[in-house]
């Protein structure tokens, strides 16, 4: 298998972004491919390249978008004014899963984060995903944190 490599996603990844989110078993109602893709998406998508705190990348093979994860710098206090890195939405294109794409690009992600200061990487997965979760303390994570979560807004409906 070819490596993938990573950049910074653009607005003509979006769609296949899009699609991954979609083929997620535990969420499938909540994202909305098609096109035209809806307007929530490329507002989010605009903040999201605005800030300089967000990094929305894509894993890439041979020019075909792959994979994909968004990576947030977070300020805090706590560890004397530390930086922590949030994982988020790590997807692999269904045809390519298990070709180790999700390992690079959390490899890639945690080298990132390493190189811009943070003191911590973080990242949340549903309890519900087993392998994801043998899958993350194969890459040296460790569940010391219960994560909890309050719903503002049913995930079927556009914010």
């Amino acid at each position: 298998m070819t490596a993938p490599s990573f950049r910074r996603a653009r607005r003509d990844d979006v769609a296949a972004i899009v699609a991954m989110l979609a083929e997620d078993a535990l969420n499938p109602p909540a994202e909305q491919p098609g096109d035209p893709l809806p307007d929530a998406y490329w507002r989010a998508f605009d903040a999201i390249e605005q800030d300089p705190r967000q990094l929305l990348v894509v894993a890439e093979i041979d020019g075909q978008v792959v994979g994909t994860l968004q990576l947030s710098f977070i300020p805090y206090l706590v560890n004397v004014g530390g930086e922590r890195a949030q994982i988020e939405a790590v997807r692999v294109e269904r045809a390519h899963r298990d070709a180790g794409i999700g390992r690079a690009m959390i490899g890639w992600a945690v080298d990132v984060a390493r190189a811009r200061g943070c003191r911590t990487v973080q990242l949340t997965t549903d309890k519900r995903r087993h392998d994801a979760q043998r899958f993350y303390a194969s890459m040296g994570f460790s569940a010391t944190h219960e994560g909890m979560k309050l719903p503002l807004v049913a995930p079927e409906q556009p914010a």
